[in-house]
C-alpha cells in the first residue's frame, strides 16, 4: 500500500467523478431514465445516482453480447490476441488502482487497505492470469482404431449472464468475467445494486484496453427485474452467479421456465474452523480466527464463523479472539489505520443485529460486541462480535450471517468435531488446525466442503479451484477448471 494519508483519501474522494450508467455496446449508456441513489455505508451519503436497468436495458446488452458472438470477432480471434487485451485490461486496472480502491470503498464500506492490498490485487492478478493462460488451453485427440482420428474440442459456450454480489465486487466480477473472455465468450455483467460504480468502471477500462463492443457489457439494477431479466433470458447460453442460496434457486429456476442454460452456483456458506490441542500454534490459531470472521466485516460466504474447538483449550482460544475484538480498530473506511470498516448498509445491519438479538434468545453467551457502534457518522457499523455456550441447533449455528459475528461450539473428540462440522446444508469451506499428518488427511477427507484449510485460513493462489458442494453450489471459479464453465465439448468423429 502507498503511503496515503487519511486526509489525502478524504481529498481523493471529493473529486472523484464516479459514473453511474450502464455499459453497453462499447458505449456508456443511460438507459430509460430510470435511477437509484447509491449510499455510501460509510456515512449514508448519496455518491451518485445510478442507472437502473430494467428488461429493455437488459435485452439491449444481451443483444451486444449476441451480436458480438455471432458475428465479431472475439470468438474467432487467435487465443493469444485475446490474451494480449485481457493483459491489458489488467494492466489498465493497475493503473487505475486508487481510483478503483477508492470506488469499491466508497461504496460497500470496505477498509480503504483491503481495497487497494487485497481486491485490487485479486482482480489484477485474475485478468493477468486469464490472459497468459489464453493461449495454453488444449484439446484431445483419444486414440482410436487406425482408420479413424476422433477430436474432442472445447469451444466457448456463447453469451455469459454474470450476476455477482457486493462484499468483492470486483474480484468476484473478475473470477467470472476473465475465463469467459479467455474462452472466447461474450458476458452481460450485473453487479449487485449495492456496489455497481466499480463493475461499472471496469466495463469502460476493458473497453479502453481493445475489447471490441459488446464483448463486456455492464447493466446496473436490481436482483427482482434485472436479475431476473438475465435469468430468464433466451439469448444467454450460461449464467454464473455468486449470491445466497436462496437467490441461487430462483436462478436455477428462471433457466428451467427459459432456455435451460447452463447455471453455476457460489452460494453461501457456514464454515467450521476446527481447531485442536495439538495444533502447531495455538495463538496462530486463535489469531487466524479472529482476523477470518472480523476480515471484510465478515461479509465472507468463506467466512470461518463456526468455531469448532476442542473443550481442553476452549477457553483460552476465545479468551484470545475476544480480546482481538476488543482492540480492534473499527473506523472510517478511508482511513489507513481501520481495520473494519462498515457494512454494506442499513438494511443489512438491521438483518445482522436481528440474528445477535435471536443469538441471545437463545441462551447463547455474548462474549464481546453485539451492538451498533459509530451511529454519529451515519454509517453501518457492527462491533465485532463473539458469542459462546452455542448450541449446534441454534440459528447462529445454522444460518448465515454474513456479518462480524463468532460462534465457537465445543467438541470432545475428532468423530465429534467432524460430525459438528458437518452438521449443515452448506458446504464450501472449512478449517482444520493439527501437527499430526494422518489426522490433516483423514478430517480433510472426511470434511463436506470445497475447499479445506490445514494450520491457515483463505490461502491460495489461482492455480487452485474455489467453490462448494451441498448447498453451496456447484462449478468452481478459478484456475483453469473455471474454463470448463464457459465452454462446450464437442466430439468430431473422422472416418479416414
Amino acid at each position: 500500500m502507498l503511503d496515503i494519508t487519511h486526509n489525502e483519501w478524504l481529498r481523493r474522494a471529493e473529486a472523484l467523478d464516479l459514473s453511474g450508467v450502464h455499459h453497453i455496446d462499447g458505449t456508456d449508456e443511460p438507459g430509460g431514465g430510470q435511477s437509484y441513489a447509491a449510499v455510501s455505508p460509510r456515512d449514508g451519503q448519496v455518491l451518485t445516482q445510478v442507472a437502473d436497468a430494467g428488461t429493455a436495458e437488459v435485452d439491449a446488452a444481451v443483444a451486444a453480447a449476441r451480436r458480438a458472438f455471432d458475428s465479431g470477432p472475439w470468438p474467432r480471434l487467435a487465443p493469444a490476441d485475446r490474451g494480449r487485451i485481457l493483459l491489458r485490461i489488467a494492466d489498465l486496472l493497475a493503473e487505475q488502482r486508487h481510483r478503483l480502491a477508492l470506488t469499491v470503498s466508497l461504496e460497500m464500506g470496505k477498509p480503504i487497505t483491503d481495497a487497494y492490498d487485497i481486491e485490487l490485487r485479486a482482480a489484477i492478478n485474475t485478468f493477468r492470469w486469464y490472459g497468459q493462460l489464453a493461449d495454453k488451453l488444449t484439446d484431445e485427440s483419444p486414440h482410436t482404431a487406425p482408420d479413424a482420428l476422433a477430436l474432442v474440442t472445447r469451444e466457448p459456450a456463447g453469451v455469459v449472464g454474470a450476476v455477482v454480489p457486493w462484499n468483492f465486487p470486483l474480484t468476484l466480477a473478475s473470477w467470472k468475467v476473465a475465463p469467459a473472455l479467455a474462452a472466447g465468450c461474450t458476458v452481460v455483467l450485473k453487479p449487485s445494486e449495492n456496489s455497481p460504480l466499480s463493475a461499472l468502471l471496469l466495463g469502460r477500462l476493458a473497453t479502453e484496453a481493445g475489447l471490441p463492443p459488446g464483448v463486456l457489457n455492464v447493466v446496473s439494477g436490481d436482483g427482482p427485474t434485472a436479475g431476473r431479466a438475465i435469468g430468464l433470458h433466451p439469448d444467454i447460453d450460461v449464467l454464473a452467479f455468486t449470491g445466497s442460496t436462496a437467490v441461487g434457486r430462483f436462478f436455477l429456476r428462471y433457466a428451467a421456465d427459459s432456455n435451460l442454460k447452463r447455471v453455476w452456483l457460489e452460494l453461501g456458506g457456514k464454515s467450521p474452523n476446527i481447531i485442536l490441542p495439538d495444533a502447531p500454534d495455538l495463538e496462530k490459531a486463535a489469531a487466524t480466527a479472529a482476523w477470518g470472521i472480523f476480515f471484510n466485516q465478515g461479509e465472507m460466504c468463506t467466512a470461518p464463523s463456526r468455531l469448532l474447538v476442542h473443550s481442553s483449550i476452549a477457553e483460552r482460544i476465545t479468551d484470545t479472539i475476544v480480546a482481538r475484538a476488543r482492540d480492534l480498530r473499527i473506523g472510517d473506511p478511508l482511513d489507513p489505520a481501520t481495520e473494519m470498516g462498515a457494512l454494506v448498509g442499513e438494511r443489512h445491519l438491521k438483518r445482522v443485529l436481528d440474528h445477535i438479538g435471536t443469538g441471545l434468545d437463545e441462551g447463547a453467551r455474548l462474549r464481546v460486541g453485539g451492538s451498533r457502534t459509530l451511529a454519529g457518522t451515519g454509517g453501518s457499523y457492527l462491533q465485532p462480535t463473539v458469542f459462546d455456550h452455542v448450541d449446534p441447533g441454534m440459528r447462529l449455528a445454522r444460518e448465515e450471517i454474513f456479518g462480524p459475528v463468532l460462534s465457537v461450539l465445543t467438541f470432545d473428540d475428532l468423530d465429534e468435531a467432524v460430525a459438528l462440522a458437518n452438521a449443515t446444508e452448506y458446504g464450501l469451506a472449512a478449517g482444520l488446525w493439527t501437527s499430526d499428518l494422518s489426522t490433516a488427511h483423514q478430517v480433510s477427507r472426511a470434511l463436506k466442503a470445497g475447499t479445506v484449510w490445514v494450520n491457515c485460513y483463505e490461502e491460495g493462489d489461482l492455480t487452485v479451484p474455489f467453490g462448494g458442494v451441498k448447498q453451496s453450489g456447484n462449478g468452481r471459479d478459478k484456475s483453469t477448471h473455471a474454463i470448463e464453465k464457459y465452454t462446450e465439448l464437442k466430439t468430431t468423429w473422422i472416418q479416414l
